[in-house]
């Protein structure tokens, strides 16, 4: 069977790239002709841009999505001496942001249909006694589907801990009428160039409608100073450089298109590979839109299925293939006893092709290969 190499000739984020060339192009020029490049008129403007589309008080640039997870602790006071809850099945990158600020890492397990975190898990988590000390869970909503906040906040109202987001896949989704972001009291994003809201290398940020945590966020990203030289606290180096912004903010205004086409493409998926014996569909909860920054199945037969694919040419990948509690890096957090649902998601899923530029011929290329291999009994 010929490879269908034609339809990943122009591969995510490149393609993204393309789609808006020109008015990057003369977003770097405007950069370069400005003579300002840290903390300018760019990054407050996509700033004000980026708080306006999700419709909170204040966005905060920093440099990467890592460095927001840990500037929010920061600015909270949670550090050493502190626990934080994570779900076991997450980015690397998640662990290493909580872990940077000092505080513990304690791990919890996810919900097999929505691969985030799960209440039950986070409640009888903190009534053990693993649960002592713990000040916060950091909620990822993976691979751009919401996490059942509403049944986390009563957890965590119940408990008296912080409940915060980590929307580093989840630019645009939406839990009922609150697109993520909002829900809780921070939320880190990263704008990393595969994100759906993508720069041409680092940057994230912070969002809140808090404006003291706000200022304090402001203040860690820059030595701590509120004036130039003066350190008011401690802080570190992690500033929103005036190229990504000016960037992100050109690619901001079709953040909301994109989201759409990958909604339709993740539909057609849906429609092909919904009664695959070989895929399990990824799953959107009622009153939910996902936004597909991945569009992830799972099998029981996904190794397997993952050289079959590739060997025809098509990208899929594994995201993520070990849970973070059996990572060595993260073998001093807490609760690192078996997390089932972690442990076999971590075993089963793949992520298959989706970003908005990808025609709809190579959706059913994918589909029609995983046909192939069911029908090939492999």
């Amino acid at each position: 069977m010929p490879r269908p190499a034609q339809h990943w000739s122009t591969l995510y984020p490149k393609a993204d790239l393309l789609r808006h060339e020109a008015a990057v192009a003369g977003a770097l020029q405007r950069v370069c002709a400005s003579g300002n490049y840290i903390l300018g008129n760019e990054v407050a403007a996509f700033e004000s841009e980026f708080a306006a589309f999700l419709g909170v008080d204040h966005a905060v640039g920093v440099a990467n999505g890592t460095d927001a997870i840990e500037v929010i602790l920061w600015a909270l006071g949670i550090g050493p001496g502190s626990k934080v809850v994570v779900p076991s099945f997450a980015p690397s990158a998640v662990a290493a942001g909580v872990a940077r600020s000092g505080a513990e890492l304690v791990f919890a397990d996810i919900e097999p249909d929505t691969l985030t975190l799960c209440p039950d898990a986070l409640a009888s988590l903190l009534r053990s006694p693993e649960g002592r000390g713990v000040k916060a869970a950091l909620v990822v909503h993976m691979f751009g589907h919401p996490a059942d906040w509403e049944s986390l906040q009563l957890v965590a109202e119940e408990h008296g801990i912080e409940l915060l987001e980590d929307c580093a896949q989840a630019h645009g989704a939406m839990y009922f009428e609150k697109i993520t972001g909002t829900l809780g009291r921070a939320a880190a994003f990263s704008f990393y160039p595969t994100k759906n809201l993508a720069a041409l290398g680092d940057a994230g940020a912070v969002a809140t409608n808090d404006g003291e945590l706000a200022e304090r966020i402001r203040l860690i990203r820059q030595y701590g100073w509120k004036q130039r030289y003066i350190s008011e606290c401690a802080g570190m180096n992690s500033r929103l450089d005036e190229i990504q912004a000016a960037v992100l903010r050109v690619k901001l205004t079709s953040l909301h298109e994109g989201n759409l086409q990958r909604r339709r493409l993740g539909a057609e998926y849906d429609a092909r590979l919904g009664s695959s014996p070989v895929v399990k569909c990824p799953t959107v909860l009622g009153g939910c839109q996902h936004v597909y920054h991945q569009y992830v199945v799972r099998s029981e037969r996904r190794d397997a299925l993952l050289q079959h694919l590739q060997r025809e040419g098509i990208p899929a990948a594994i995201h993520y293939p070990v849970p973070l509690h059996l990572q060595p890096a993260f073998a001093s957090g807490a609760n690192r006893e078996a997390q089932p649902e972690s442990e076999r998601a971590a075993a089963e899923v793949m992520s298959l092709p989706l970003h908005p530029y990808l025609a709809e011929e190579a959706v059913g290329a994918v589909c029609e290969a995983i046909e192939r291999f069911d029908h090939a009994g492999s």
